[in-house]
C-alpha cells in the first residue's frame, strides 16, 4: 500500500487496494487478541495462585483462533466477507469466534474464581476481557440502515480500542509493573483505580466522535467532542502511573528489556493515542480531516504505543521466566526496541506532513483526489523507509523470541 502511493501501484493488480487493507488491519485485531489471551493465560493464574484448570483446552482454544484467522484472511482474497470496515469477518467466522472466546473466558474465569486469590490486576485484566467478549456481539446485528449499521458498528470498534481495551492494558501494565519495579502492589493498584474511572468517563461518550458525519442527531457532535477531548486524561494517567512507579521503584531488575518496552508503552500510547487523537477529534478539525491521512497518523501510533508495545512487554517478560534463558541483556533485543520504535515515529511524522498537505489541498484549496495524491508522493518514500526500519526492528524481536526455544532443565527446577 506504501509503494501504491508512491506511484508504482503494480501490486494491486495482484491484491486490491481493499483487500490488503482489509488483511493488514484484521491481522492486527488477530494478533492483538492472540497477546491479550496468552498474557491472560500467564497472568491469571499467577495472580490467582492456581494452575490453568485445563490446559489442554486452552490449546485447542489457540490453535481454532488462529484457524478461523486464517480462513479469514485467505477468505478476503476470494470476497468472502461482509465488506463492514474493521468488522469484514464472514458471519459463520463470527459465531466461531464466539465459541472461542466464550472458551477461552470460561478458561481464564474458572481459574481465577478456583484460586486463592483475586487481586485488583487479575479482576481488571479479566473485567476488560470479559466486556470485550460482550462489545462484540453488536457488530453482528445486521441492519439494512446504513447509519445504524455504523452507528452500533462503532459498539465494537471503538468500545474496544478506547475503552475495554485499556483496561487490558492496564491490567498488563500493572501486572508488569508489580514485577519489575518492586514497588508495593496496595500503590499501583490505586492508580489502577484511577485509570479504570477515567477510561469509563471519557471511552463510553467518546464514541460520538464517530457519530459526527454518519446521519446521527446533532448533538453528538457536542457529546463526541467534549468526551472525546477528555480521552487522553486516561493515558495521560497511564504514563504519569508507569513514570512514577518506576522511580519509585526500590529494586534493579535484571530485565531491562521488559522495563524499556513497559515504560514506551506508556508514554508512545500517551502520544499516539492520546495527543494526536486529541489533535482531530474535535468536530470543526475533524470536518477537515476525517478520512484523510490525518486518521492514519493517529491511528498507527496508537495501535503500537497502547497495544503493540503492551504485547511485546509481556513477551519480554514472560520468555526468560518460562524458559530459563536469562536473554534480556542481549544487543539484539535492545536494537529491536529502538529500530522499531523510530521507525514508526518515523512512519508517523510521515503520515502526518502527507494528511496535512491532504487537508489543504483536498479539504481547502479544493483540488481533485488523485491530484492531491500525486502531490503528496514524496512523502511515503519517507514512510517506506521507515516502515522498513520498523519491520527489521519487529524481525530483530522475532529472532529473540525464536532463540528463546522451548523450556530447558533451569525453567523447571525454577518452577
Amino acid at each position: 500500500m506504501g509503494f501504491a502511493h508512491m506511484g508504482f501501484d503494480v501490486l494491486h493488480t495482484v491484491i486490491p487496494f481493499n483487500t490488503a487493507r482489509a488483511v493488514h488491519t484484521n491481522l492486527l485485531v488477530v494478533w492483538l487478541l492472540s497477546g491479550f489471551m496468552g498474557a491472560a493465560y500467564y497472568i491469571i493464574p499467577e495472580e490467582s495462585e492456581h494452575e490453568l484448570v485445563n490446559v489442554n483446552l486452552a490449546y485447542v482454544q489457540l490453535i481454532s483462533l488462529a484457524v478461523v484467522g486464517v480462513i479469514a484472511i485467505i477468505g478476503y482474497h476470494f470476497n468472502y466477507w461482509e465488506g463492514r470496515k474493521f468488522l469484514e469477518i464472514p458471519r459463520p467466522l463470527d459465531w466461531l469466534v464466539v465459541v472461542n472466546v466464550l472458551t477461552f473466558l470460561g478458561l481464564i474465569l474458572a481459574t481465577l474464581f478456583k484460586g486463592k486469590k483475586r487481586t485488583t490486576t487479575a479482576l481488571v485484566l479479566s473485567m476488560g476481557l470479559l466486556f470485550a467478549a460482550v462489545l462484540y456481539l453488536p457488530g453482528m446485528i445486521w441492519f439494512d440502515n446504513q447509519t445504524m449499521d455504523s452507528f452500533f458498528r462503532w459498539w465494537v470498534v471503538h468500545l474496544w480500542v478506547e475503552g475495554v481495551w485499556e483496561l487490558i492494558m492496564g491490567g498488563i501494565l500493572a501486572f508488569l509493573l508489580i514485577k519489575i519495579t518492586g514497588v508495593d502492589r496496595e500503590v499501583i493498584e490505586k492508580w489502577l483505580y484511577v485509570i479504570v474511572g477515567l477510561t469509563f468517563i471519557s471511552g463510553i461518550l467518546g464514541t460520538g466522535h464517530h457519530y459526527y458525519f454518519i446521519g446521527a442527531p446533532k448533538y453528538w457532535l457536542m457529546i463526541g467532542g467534549i468526551f472525546s477531548a477528555m480521552e487522553p486524561l486516561a493515558f495521560l494517567g497511564m504514563a504519569l502511573f508507569a513514570v512514577a512507579m518506576y522511580r519509585k521503584g526500590e529494586k534493579k531488575h535484571p530485565n531491562k528489556i521488559a522495563l524499556s518496552w513497559t515504560l514506551g508503552t506508556a508514554i508512545v500510547s500517551f502520544v499516539g493515542a492520546g495527543l494526536l487523537g486529541l489533535a482531530h477529534t474535535m468536530p470543526q478539525v475533524n470536518l477537515y480531516t476525517h478520512g484523510t491521512l490525518v486518521t492514519a497518523m493517529h491511528g498507527h501510533l496508537a495501535f503500537w504505543g497502547a497495544y503493540g508495545m503492551i504485547v511485546l512487554a509481556i513477551i519480554s517478560y514472560t520468555m526468560p521466566n518460562m524458559t530459563g534463558r536469562k536473554l534480556y541483556d542481549s544487543g539484539i533485543g535492545t536494537l529491536a526496541f529502538w529500530l522499531s520504535n523510530i521507525g514508526m515515529i518515523g512512519m508517523t511524522v510521515a503520515f502526518g506532513v502527507a494528511g496535512v498537505a491532504q487537508v489543504y489541498l483536498e479539504r481547502i484549496m479544493g483540488l481533485e483526489f488523485g491530484d492531491v495524491q500525486k502531490e503528496i508522493q514524496v512523502h511515503f518514500a519517507i514512510l517506506v523507509i521507515c516502515a522498513t526500519m520498523f519491520t527489521t526492528g519487529i524481525a530483530l524481536f522475532i529472532y529473540e523470541f525464536i532463540k528463546y526455544g522451548l523450556p530447558n532443565n533451569e525453567a523447571l527446577e525454577t518452577k
